[in-house]
């Protein structure tokens, strides 16, 4: 069975580095003239897909904006999640789930477990409850071959106080870092435990050397982060760097030719700013 750091790291080589998030927020279905219904999640959702699946490494619904219109718009989801697969996307699910126990074990058999229609090739994860809570969902996704991508060191304000608070000299976000190092340790291309760090963090203070996984970095675009800043931001660990965009690409819709555009645009500038052919 085949990682998903290693297909991560395939993909990556084929399609370049860029993910890009689907996020039916109601202010973009205005801008493209669709309903606030089901039927206009609907629209917005497929038409990414048919754009962007067979161009981009990773495409990331956020869960949330489907949650919102109920089962339908869970039913939405999934078959987001299951059309972009076949078209050759990996699917980054954003779920940031974090719970214990036996209701942990719940979300990981919804989202990765074989079988679950809302199974993705990955999720991302709190690990505020402590990162030992996320167990079940680390061994499913070891069982499986899918990834999780752990919030590490976020760009909202109020993240820094719990983040950047210190115990037993050294943050709590060092602490989430070493935690998915040791679960990457000799995985070879790439672990599949990553981690989130926001784009628009203005100085990472993390020691990621010892990290051997990938990194999500949302906030490219309309968020504030450009793609020069990637390289100031993560220094030498940007080749495992994945820089996320979703409203700056989104709004370029609803035509998936302009869509397709914007986001290969994208893709190539942040090729050309990591070196790569």
């Amino acid at each position: 069975m085949t990682g998903f750091g290693s297909r991560l790291v395939s993909s990556v080589a084929a399609r370049g580095s860029l993910c890009v998030g689907i996020d039916p927020h109601p202010g973009l279905l205005d801008q493209w003239g669709l309903p606030r219904d089901v039927s206009g999640l609907e629209r917005f959702a497929l038409t990414c897909v048919e754009a962007l699946a067979g161009e981009v490494s990773v495409l990331k619904p956020q869960s949330a904006f489907f949650e919102a219109y109920g089962s339908r718009g869970v039913a939405v989801l999934e078959r987001v999640i299951a059309d972009a697969r076949s078209l050759g996307a990996l699917v980054l699910l954003d779920v940031k789930r974090g719970d214990i126990g036996s209701t942990m074990s719940a979300y990981a058999a919804a989202y990765l477990s074989d079988g679950s229609p809302l199974a993705a090739d990955a999720v991302t994860l709190s690990p505020y409850l402590g990162f030992g809570s996320l167990s079940p969902a680390l061994d499913e996704a070891a069982r499986t071959g899918r990834g999780v991508f752990v919030l590490a060191r976020t760009s909202n304000p109020e993240g820094a106080s719990v983040q950047q608070a210190r115990v037993d000299d050294r943050s709590v976000a060092q602490s989430v870092v070493d935690a998915a190092a040791e679960h990457n340790a000799g995985a070879s291309p790439l672990g599949s435990v990553g981690l989130v760090i926001g784009a628009t963090v203005a100085e990472v203070d993390l020691d990621l050397s010892a990290l051997n996984g990938p990194i999500l970095a949302p906030g490219v675009g309309a968020q504030g982060a450009g793609v020069e800043d990637l390289a100031r931001v993560f220094g030498s660990a940007l080749p495992h760097v994945l820089p996320t965009s979703s409203r700056d690409i989104l709004r370029h819709g609803p035509d998936p030719a302009s869509l397709r555009t914007a986001a290969l645009t994208v893709r190539d500038t942040l090729a050309a700013i990591a070196g790569r052919p």
